[in-house]
């Protein structure tokens, strides 16, 4: 019996981190779309090679906060970070994968 709650408690423990661990990781997507006049981005996010990985996913558009959008352009696979303000979602991290 003490046996059987020690691992029901390590299963549980585990299952506890790897969510914790898998929640922490950045979004990932494909730009398609940048449009540098009034900051703002367009990205399809990418899914993980899953079933049905190739099915459409929509585009969301984002305003751009404390990045330059020079470096990016549509076609690039990228990480970020969103964080939402009254509705907005803007992006304060970008980073090309």
């Amino acid at each position: 019996m003490k046996t059987a709650k020690m691992i029901s408690a390590g299963s549980a423990a585990l299952a506890i981190f790897s969510s914790a661990a898998l929640a922490q990781q950045p979004p990932t997507g494909m730009i398609t779309e940048v449009n540098r006049l009034n900051g703002s981005i367009a990205i399809r996010q990418m899914q993980d090679g899953t079933v049905g990985a190739n099915s459409a996913t929509p585009t969301e558009r984002f305003k751009v906060q404390g990045v330059s959008l020079d470096d990016f352009h549509a076609g690039d696979k990228v990480t970020y970070s969103v964080t939402d303000t009254g509705g907005t979602k803007t992006i304060t991290k970008l980073q090309k994968q």
